[in-house]
């Protein structure tokens, strides 16, 4: 398995070709969007409806204001993008969800039809933005699918304001015992049971793979701080199994 720390971004199948790379994700997240709800629940135990709503009441100050515009990136079914819109003002400029699975779109679409969001089908490696744009970016479980994570972070830096705030809900491999236990779980159970629910065994397995590969806080810290955001920092949730990154653009 490849060194998590020299990892540029997602591979679904060892690929050299960034775009090739983030082609292959787009289809393996329209091929499980119909199940993805269903078996995200069942297989975190709930917990990541708790998850969302703690990542967005860490920026409820900046949500509370109407004239804020926020980002949800690979927003998926949007029930992240749905956390941030309950602690918005009801006429507030509405939280635009991104994501370029059309099919994850769809259902984000029809499950929050009367929502104050706005749903856009775009490349998070390439939004469809100006510059400083945004005064709050967040992304949930999306953004380890990126198919280079410091060019990911570039572009995110990009289209926030300056002062603009970024969150990154995201898991992690934990260390030592609980790193055993995750390891039990997250390589074997949940890819055995997400396989049969869901049909389709090899995207159940990209899954844990796609978190091993995946930064440890220490370097995604780094990166945050290579890609000239300050006050990095990382909260860790479930004995390190998750965690929420934080970070600020400088400026006013």
């Amino acid at each position: 398995m490849a060194n998590q720390n020299a990892a540029p971004g997602a591979r679904v199948r060892n690929e050299l070709d960034e775009s090739i790379a983030a082609d292959h994700v787009r289809d393996m997240f329209n091929s499980i969007a119909p199940t993805y709800d269903r078996l995200n629940h069942l297989l975190s135990f709930g917990l990541d409806r708790h998850w969302w709503k703690k990542t967005a009441r860490k920026f409820q100050t900046l949500l509370a204001k109407p004239e804020s515009r926020v980002l949800d990136l690979c927003c998926g079914t949007g029930d992240m993008t749905a956390a941030l819109i309950a602690l918005r003002p009801a006429k507030g400029v509405p939280v635009v969800g991104l994501d370029f699975s059309s099919e994850m779109l769809q259902r984000a679409r029809n499950k929050y039809a009367s929502a104050n969001a706005e749903w856009v089908e775009g490349d998070a490696m390439h939004l469809p933005y100006p510059d400083a744009s945004f005064d709050l970016i967040t992304s949930a479980f999306g953004f380890r699918n990126l198919s280079n994570y410091a060019a990911g972070l570039a572009e995110i830096f990009r289209v926030l304001k300056p002062g603009g705030q970024l969150g990154i809900l995201e898991a992690n491999q934990p260390d030592g015992f609980n790193g055993l236990l995750y390891n039990l779980y997250f390589h074997h159970i949940l890819p055995a049971v997400g396989g049969l629910l869901s049909g389709h065994k090899a995207e159940y397995r990209y899954l844990p793979a796609s978190v091993q590969r995946f930064p440890r806080p220490p370097k995604m810290l780094q990166l945050l701080s290579e890609a000239d955001f300050a006050r990095a920092d990382w909260d860790g949730l479930l004995l390190g199994a998750a965690g929420i990154y934080s970070a600020q653009k400088p400026g006013n």
